[in-house]
Protein backbone atom coordinates (compact mmCIF):
# COMPACT_ATOMS: atom_id res chain seq x y z
CA UNK A 1 0.00 0.00 0.00
CA UNK A 2 1.18 3.15 -0.70
CA UNK A 3 0.04 6.66 -0.12
CA UNK A 4 -0.14 9.93 -2.27
CA UNK A 5 -0.01 12.91 0.53
CA UNK A 6 0.11 16.75 0.44
CA UNK A 7 1.47 18.52 3.56
CA UNK A 8 1.01 22.45 4.34
CA UNK A 9 3.88 24.13 5.60
CA UNK A 10 4.35 26.83 8.11
CA UNK A 11 4.83 29.33 5.47
CA UNK A 12 1.22 28.32 3.72
CA UNK A 13 2.88 26.40 1.30
CA UNK A 14 2.17 22.41 0.06
CA UNK A 15 4.67 19.80 -0.48
CA UNK A 16 3.04 16.92 -2.24
CA UNK A 17 4.67 13.27 -2.28
CA UNK A 18 4.58 9.61 -1.45
CA UNK A 19 5.18 6.91 0.41
CA UNK A 20 4.48 3.48 1.69
CA UNK A 21 4.59 4.38 5.57
CA UNK A 22 2.81 8.07 6.21
CA UNK A 23 3.43 8.15 9.71
CA UNK A 24 7.49 7.94 9.24
CA UNK A 25 7.59 10.19 6.63
CA UNK A 26 5.87 12.90 8.36
CA UNK A 27 7.90 12.66 11.36
CA UNK A 28 10.95 12.82 9.39
CA UNK A 29 9.52 15.49 7.10
CA UNK A 30 8.73 17.35 10.74
CA UNK A 31 12.73 17.03 11.61
CA UNK A 32 13.72 18.14 8.54
CA UNK A 33 15.29 14.89 7.21
CA UNK A 34 12.86 14.02 4.64
CA UNK A 35 13.64 16.90 2.05
CA UNK A 36 15.35 19.97 1.43
CA UNK A 37 12.00 21.45 0.53
CA UNK A 38 10.42 20.76 3.95
CA UNK A 39 13.77 21.37 5.96
CA UNK A 40 13.16 24.84 4.87
CA UNK A 41 9.21 25.55 5.18
CA UNK A 42 8.45 22.87 7.96
CA UNK A 43 6.08 20.53 7.15
CA UNK A 44 3.09 21.43 9.56
CA UNK A 45 0.74 19.22 8.79
CA UNK A 46 -0.74 16.38 6.66
CA UNK A 47 -3.65 17.94 4.79
CA UNK A 48 -4.65 15.29 2.43
CA UNK A 49 -3.98 11.56 1.30
CA UNK A 50 -4.95 9.08 -1.18
CA UNK A 51 -4.10 5.38 -0.68
CA UNK A 52 -2.88 3.53 -3.83
CA UNK A 53 -2.00 -0.82 -4.31
CA UNK A 54 1.33 0.15 -5.82
CA UNK A 55 4.26 2.64 -6.39
CA UNK A 56 3.59 2.87 -9.84
CA UNK A 57 0.50 4.36 -9.52
CA UNK A 58 1.15 6.44 -6.59
CA UNK A 59 3.82 8.11 -8.76
CA UNK A 60 2.19 8.91 -11.58
CA UNK A 61 -1.17 10.56 -9.29
CA UNK A 62 2.30 12.69 -7.39
CA UNK A 63 3.31 13.59 -10.98
CA UNK A 64 -0.50 14.79 -11.82
CA UNK A 65 -0.79 16.82 -8.70
CA UNK A 66 2.55 18.85 -8.73
CA UNK A 67 1.35 19.80 -12.18
CA UNK A 68 -1.59 21.47 -10.51
CA UNK A 69 -1.89 25.28 -10.03
CA UNK A 70 -2.19 25.39 -6.18
CA UNK A 71 -5.84 26.51 -6.53
CA UNK A 72 -6.22 23.45 -7.76
CA UNK A 73 -4.66 21.62 -5.56
CA UNK A 74 -6.58 23.37 -2.47
CA UNK A 75 -9.77 22.28 -3.72
CA UNK A 76 -8.99 19.17 -3.66
CA UNK A 77 -8.37 19.30 -0.10
CA UNK A 78 -11.62 21.30 0.43
CA UNK A 79 -13.42 18.37 -1.54
CA UNK A 80 -11.81 16.13 0.89
CA UNK A 81 -13.02 17.61 4.41
CA UNK A 82 -16.66 18.33 2.63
Amino acid sequence: MYFLYILECSDGSLYTGITNDLERRFNEHKSGTASHYTSSRKAEKIVYTEEYPNRSSALKREAEIKSWTRAKKLNLIKSKSE
